[in-house]
């Protein structure tokens, strides 16, 4: 039975009204946050907006689009992305599976074990830029330091273009592994107990629950995870301009930076933002089909 209020209103009705109330400022401040930038890129990527000549006043339609679609480097960059993104995802994947499964059966020191898997997680990606170039500095990092002392000639980690890319996955493998680890221990840990000890009591081995019990189970959790860590992988960007500022010649030319060079570099605001909304249309089209998806697994 529901209690009615001096003014008409039941006290859930009262409760609702007061909770949209406390929370409207701030999805005001973050809708404000989202769309003025967005329409903002919109605006620019359809005008000739250079940071020499500002100018809102001429209209060009898709003439932006056009000039970023006929890019000589454009394909080069999507094609360093493509790899970066998959490499990542895949390793740390692997890794972040293996580090939740090892949790998830841990009891003992688990709290300490979590501390230890965040703290790179932490640390702000420039700073992880930072720390990881001086760790690998062809001639005054420690790294080289090390290898040098069991006879291992010193390795230009990010002179060479080859190791120099997959420098950069390592690093940002090392920076967010914990992301993906903490999301499939949390999915770990919201599986149902019964669908295990039926299995146990009909001789299933560990390896046999592992294959047709975990993995059908986690499928949802897998691909939320697999989801987030694609969108932040693809908008990669500190590391890149910390480490090696899209160096050795194109090699880790990742879509971000080439944009934010077209931008500051180039002085084409008007292309950049054309590049930018075109990557969003990518990483929107990417998530429609990753959520679909997801629902399907339901």
């Amino acid at each position: 039975m529901s209690v009615a209020t001096a003014d008409g209103l039941t006290l859930a009705g009262r409760d609702r009204r007061f909770g949209l109330l406390l929370t409207a400022p701030g999805l005001l401040s973050l809708l404000i946050v989202i769309t003025f930038p967005l329409f903002f890129t919109l605006f620019t990527s359809v005008h000739d907006y250079t940071l020499l000549t500002p100018n809102y006043d001429t209209f060009v339609g898709l003439e932006n689009y056009e000039e970023a679609l006929d890019e000589e480097y454009l394909p080069g960059s999507l094609w360093v992305t493509t790899k970066f993104v998959l490499a990542s995802i895949v390793i740390e994947f692997i890794i972040g599976f293996a580090v939740a499964l090892s949790l998830h059966a841990t009891r003992r020191f688990g709290s300490i074990y979590y501390l230890i898997l965040l703290a790179p997680l932490l640390i702000n990606p420039v700073v992880v830029g930072l720390l990881w170039r001086m760790l690998l500095h062809s001639e005054l990092g420690i790294i080289n330091y090390a290898i040098g002392l069991v006879g291992i000639s010193p390795v230009s980690w990010l002179g060479d273009a080859d190791i120099a890319f997959w420098t950069v996955v390592l690093t940002d493998i090392w920076h967010q592994v914990s992301f993906m680890a903490i999301l499939l221990v949390a999915g770990l840990a919201a599986l149902p107990r019964e669908p295990y000890e039926a299995a146990r009591m009909d001789g299933a081995s560990t390896i046999s629950c592992f294959i047709h019990i975990t993995l059908p189970l986690m499928r949802p959790v897998i691909a939320v995870a697999i989801l987030l860590r694609m969108i932040f992988a693809i908008k990669t960007f500190d590391i890149v301009f910390i480490m090696t500022k899209g160096g050795p010649g194109t090699a880790t030319d990742l879509i971000s930076y080439y944009i934010y060079r077209a931008a500051f570099f180039g002085l084409d605001i008007g292309r950049a933002s054309a590049m930018a909304a075109g990557l969003l249309v990518i990483i929107v089209a990417l998530t429609a089909y990753l959520y679909r998806y997801m629902n399907s697994l339901k």
